[in-house]
């Protein structure tokens, strides 16, 4: 049975929780570090117009600019755990919007910068990282400058664009706020009338409840909460669309995805190559559909019908036997990964474990250096947590190695390499179970998890992506955007990958963008989980057959942060995303866990 009741944040024992304190011992530390940046604002004038003046001058600059930034990322890093735990915490409410403008102040005050680094001349620039010791670290930075140079403006744009960050983050936060704090959501009820309260944190386990009518409930009420509001989280998206459409338009891009992507080297093809080949692949999904309608005995399969369990059995996944299996499966990358993986989890609370009122949806991995990683998330004690925290872990390690081995201007990997890691974790833990755990309940229970698993990075994460590229197509070519028009290109959208094997609700289909609060305002963040797991797979692979030399590559690729371009990072570790093979492998694994299943279900049948 779900959970009835969800306890507040007060009622949660500390040791389930993240350890804030490693950031700040105390809100007083964190205002009084808040206050030092504030005023260490004005030193930044001395360095305009002069960080050319000799490599000494530059060197001074980038370790006083690293310096500052590290401050700025620790104290909205410390603002935004706090509030995402509880929403409707006012004082961390007040501290996130502190932190947000004191981010873009610092970004305006040092907008001047790079335009002025590029004055310099990469030539010169080059000759100094040779003569300069601390230059040294900077060669791939000034590199990078030098590939996005036409992209970079005079010093006052440059300062405006800084400007208009904290602004721009309006329309997400107000859509944040609408999903995490203001919507009122029925609760759902069982086939015998109890009322089940319905929260972002727990909402996956209600939707795989093995109750219909919990499921349909829940699934219903969640999407009509968020119809409720579809107009004002219309206008919401529209802005963040007109957003992005602006800076791409500012830094002289052709279109807001070729803005996403060129400034790390990955040519729009690799988008449009996901897209072609998840397309392509449909028939796959829709076979999956079929069997699972076939395996619950239904004459229609709904949508809250898609993660419904096909086995009586419960499968109980404990927060302490998760993390067994989980430092088990990734044996193979060695001891000293797997002990890391058990400190932080059991020891140095690096995650937020269960659900809360208050606490915002979904699950993710934060820090920065000079912290430990912090996962959050809502453990509901199933292998669909299980797996959610084998994702969250695998970009914690990838985040610890990156810190521990980079200097903190390569310290934080790009989004496109950030899906890889946690993908890779979930296929070797995924990987492991289906080999150890051998009862006919667990393995379905296993296989539907992985489905559950790639229905989001596989099928939904595409989707979203198609209606993330017509959307920002329709802004550049002059189109308004309004609630209905958004309802319908989802629902169609969902209507080709459901392919007649699932009925559709328009409506509450379709206001699937609106419960996506934060992907959508990423500019092409989406469609990185869909190569992600593409990229994890075709390295879990490798490592899974004792490939030689395929461990140490992976490592090496964890290690190097942003010190190279991603597709390279990932070449390096043995997979090229620019083709569709990665791609097209992981869609034949999905394929084989839609044939593994459908031979179990149909041999309890028999």
């Amino acid at each position: 049975m779900s959970q009835v009741t969800i306890p507040s944040r007060a009622e949660i024992p500390v040791e389930h929780t993240w350890d804030t304190a490693s950031i700040f011992p105390t809100p007083e530390a964190w205002d009084a570090t808040f206050e030092a940046v504030v005023a260490q604002l004005p030193a930044l004038q001395a360095f305009q117009g002069h960080i050319g003046d000799s490599p000494t001058r530059l060197a001074d600059w980038l370790e006083m600019a690293q310096s500052l930034t590290l401050n700025v990322q620790r104290i909205g890093m410390y603002a935004f755990l706090e509030y995402s735990v509880d929403t409707s915490n006012q004082t961390a409410v007040a501290r996130t919007g502190r932190a947000g403008t004191l981010s873009s102040q610092v970004q305006a005050a040092t907008a001047f910068a790079e335009p002025e680094m590029m004055a310099i001349g990469f030539d010169k620039l080059f000759q100094w990282v040779a003569s300069e010791p601390r230059l040294a670290i900077y060669q791939h930075y000034f590199e990078r400058l030098q590939h996005n140079q036409a992209h970079v403006r005079s010093s006052e744009v440059e300062e405006l664009l800084g400007q208009v960050n904290d602004a721009f983050q309006t329309a997400s936060t107000i859509h944040g706020v609408l999903a995490n704090t203001d919507l009122s959501i029925e609760p759902a009820t069982t086939a015998d009338n109890q009322s089940l309260e319905i929260v972002h944190g727990n909402m996956a386990a209600l939707l795989s409840d093995v109750d219909r009518t919990v499921r349909r409930t829940a699934w219903e009420n969640y999407a009509d909460a968020h119809l409720a509001f579809k107009n004002t989280m219309a206008a919401c998206i529209s802005a963040g669309v007109k957003q992005d459409v602006f800076r791409a338009r500012a830094r002289r891009y052709r279109s807001s995805l070729e803005a996403s992507l060129a400034p790390n080297k990955i040519p729009v093809e690799v988008f449009h190559n996901l897209v072609d080949t998840y397309r392509k692949h449909l028939p796959t999904w829709h076979r999956y559909w079929r069997v699972r309608r076939q395996a619950l005995g239904l004459d229609k399969l709904y949508e809250y019908d898609i993660k419904a369990p096909l086995t009586q059995a419960k499968i109980d996944v404990p927060y302490q036997q998760a993390v067994d299996w989980i430092a088990t499966g990734m044996q193979p990358l060695g001891e000293e990964y797997t002990s890391i993986l058990r400190r932080g989890t059991l020891e140095e609370r690096w995650v937020d474990i269960y659900p809360n009122k208050g606490k915002r949806a979904g699950a993710f991995s934060y820090g920065g250096p000079g912290t430990h990683p912090f996962v959050f998330m809502s453990y509901n004690d199933d292998l669909f947590s299980l797996s959610t925290l084998a994702h969250e872990l695998g970009h914690s390690l990838h985040s610890y190695y990156s810190w521990q081995t980079q200097p903190q201007v390569y310290a934080r990997y790009t989004l496109f390499a950030a899906e890889v890691a946690s993908n890779f974790n979930q296929a070797m833990v995924r990987s492991h179970l289906l080999a150890t755990q051998g009862s006919r309940d667990f393995q379905i229970g296993l296989i539907e998890e992985a489905m559950s698993n790639f229905h989001r990075y596989f099928f939904i994460m595409p989707t979203l992506a198609r209606f993330e590229l017509e959307i920002h197509e329709r802004v550049e070519r002059g189109q308004a955007l309004n609630a209905d028009a958004l309802i319908q290109l989802m629902a169609d959208l969902f209507a080709e990958g459901y392919g007649g094997e699932v009925e559709l609700d328009v409506q509450r289909t379709g206001i699937t963008w609106g419960e996506f609060s934060t992907h959508l305002y990423s500019n092409f963040y989406v469609f990185q989980y869909a190569t992600g797991i593409a990229g994890a797979h075709a390295l879990a692979e490798k490592i899974l057959t004792g490939e030689a030399g395929a461990v140490d590559r992976y490592l090496s690729f964890l290690k190097a942060g942003g010190s190279l371009y991603p597709l390279d990072a990932l070449k390096q570790a043995g997979v090229d995303l620019t083709t569709p093979e990665p791609v097209e492998r992981t869609f034949a694994v999905l394929a084989s866990l839609v044939e593994r299943l459908e031979k179990l279900v149909g041999d309890g049948q028999n």
